[in-house]
């Protein structure tokens, strides 16, 4: 061997990179379900599969070839009509991680030695019949950072959802844990009592910290989940999972920036490129793609994604992260590339704000949000290639939508300052909502971006009071996005006046909710 030859083999062991190797393999009809691909069972054509970075689609045989490298995972992309095999936890199987030595050392276990390659890395799919109109349900933000958190998860939001019907799969849009990398066992025993085909996604909060890079920050996830960047499809739905978590901050290398790094958007620019245009594209990260304030998402990787989506009339984005929920519609001022804006979803949290907050009858912390959205979860109803989505806050009735503050009592027939207020938790500045009084003329709320009073009442009380209450005190209130105003009218009768609210969502759904005030 020759010094050059040397020399090169020497720097790619000291940069952790290794050679590329060639994967072979079928996606396969499993007919009898048991994961191999017996002679008689038929490979499925025209199925896309991908390495991270590359996607190619296999032959008139289900045959594939294509080139794996260690830290990589080879991973199909689940056509229509087809269902993948799910484990005894409901996760879906769907990959083969490659790591012939295993994960680096870290605080936490990452993926055991896999050794060669094998000569044939199969994907069994299951035939299904698909419809075209389904529902998916999202959480937001688990986030336990204690065995406690992972209980109060379990009975107060995957309680209420197990063994739910007519869902056809969950999705959980990172921080499946806090920090503690070791939770993610009991994460996954409380969300598969669901019993449904579960797909996860990485947050901030499920890293390897310890990590030289940010290729190497998902090790132990992995090790649980599968890959951190995938797709399937569902109906006429396409669904992108991404990790946006840039770590260690390329910048100066302390903390995390929101991003993608270069092999992530290769991957999603390859996969578009073999979608139908008609399709729904479906994203799915942690990291909202803008926040208002600071520089929280690297700009040049969100134009890019853009540039990526161009193609597609349909598009939405699913993020969490923030512990608040908020609609945002990116325009071509904000370098959306079509006139329809581009709707992104930040769903509200299962952990709520953090699992702080007055214990409830079943001692589980109400967790109510910093923008008054109370704890809870999402459901994405899709119908081809639209949706619509619902918030269904835990431990309340479904059309439990709107939460209204009014003073209790206002002095009669003299004007005042103090407003009737309707957090609509779904809403965005964009949709209507009005309100009447004794059953009067419907007049519209004026939008505003304030603190929630209810959630200022709920927060003041733990500074007031002269008992210590049980549980945590809240997070200070922040200005919410989905809030409304009206002036209360104080020229009325003496006695009980009720307030009645209606809002329109932006699926032209209509939501309602009642309070009472006083005048004396």
């Amino acid at each position: 061997m020759n010094t050059l030859k040397i020399t090169l083999i020497a720097g790619l062991l000291a940069t952790g990179l290794s050679a590329q190797e060639q994967a072979k393999g079928y996606v396969f009809e499993d007919l009898n379900g048991n994961g191999k691909k017996d002679r008689n069972e038929k490979g499925i054509a025209g199925v896309s599969v991908t390495n991270g970075e590359d996607v190619i689609t296999t032959d008139a045989k289900g045959k594939y070839e294509l080139s794996v490298k260690d830290g990589q995972a080879l991973a199909v992309i689940k056509p229509a009509g087809y269902t993948l095999p799910v484990d005894e936890n409901n996760l879906p199987q769907f990959y083969y991680s490659y790591r012939p030595e295993g994960s680096p050392t870290s605080d936490f276990k990452g993926i055991a030695p896999t050794g060669k390659l094998p000569k044939s890395v199969n994907f069994a799919l299951l035939p299904a019949q698909e419809q075209d109109s389904f529902t998916a349900l999202i959480f937001g933000d688990p986030q336990p950072y204690t065995q406690e958190e992972v209980d109060f998860f379990a009975q107060g939001v995957v309680a209420e959802v197990a063994g739910i019907q007519d869902v056809v799969f969950g999705l959980s849009l990172g921080d499946l844990v806090g920090n503690n990398l070791d939770l993610f066992n009991p994460y996954i025993d409380a969300i598969k009592s669901v019993g449904i085909p579960w797909f996860n996604l990485m947050g901030n909060h499920d890293m390897n910290f310890d990590a030289a890079s940010d290729q190497l920050s998902d090790e132990t996830y992995e090790a649980h989940f599968g890959p951190a960047n995938y797709a399937f499809n569902y109906g006429a739905v396409h669904v992108i999972v991404l990790d946006d978590i840039l770590y260690p901050d390329p910048r100066d290398g302390k903390g995390y920036w929101g991003g993608f790094r270069e092999d992530q958007l290769q991957f999603v620019e390859n996969d578009l490129k073999l979608v139908p245009n008609d399709k729904l594209i479906v994203l799915a990260f942690h990291i909202p793609l803008s926040e208002p304030e600071g520089d929280p998402f690297r700009d040049a990787d969100r134009e890019r994604l853009f540039k990526a989506l161009a193609p597609f009339e349909n598009t939405l984005s699913l993020s969490a992260h923030t512990h608040i929920q908020r609609q945002d519609y990116f325009t071509k001022e904000d370098g959306w590339l079509r006139e329809k804006p581009h709707h992104e979803y930040n769903v509200g949290t299962t952990s709520g704000d953090w699992y702080s907050g007055k214990l409830n009858a079943e001692g589980i912390p109400v967790s109510t949000m910093r923008d008054g959205t109370p704890k809870g979860y999402a459901f994405i109803h899709f119908d081809g290639n639209q949706y619509s989505v619902d918030y269904k806050v835990a431990g309340k009735p479904e059309d439990f939508q709107v939460e209204l503050f009014a003073p209790k009592v206002v002095a009669q027939g003299r004007n005042t300052k103090a407003g009737i207020y309707a957090n609509f938790f779904m809403g965005s500045a964009a949709d209507t909502v009005e309100y009447r009084v004794d059953n009067g003329e419907w007049k519209p709320m004026q939008y505003v971006e304030e603190q929630d009073p209810s959630y200022e009442l709920s927060v003041y009380e733990w500074d007031t009071t002269e008992t210590l209450m049980e549980g945590r005190r809240s997070s200070n209130p922040i200005n919410s996005t989905h809030l409304w105003r009206g002036n209360i009218p104080a020229k009325l009768k003496k006695g009980s006046h009720r307030v009645e609210i209606r809002a329109t969502d932006q699926y032209g759904k209509i939501h309602t909710g009642a309070t009472t005030y006083r005048l004396e």
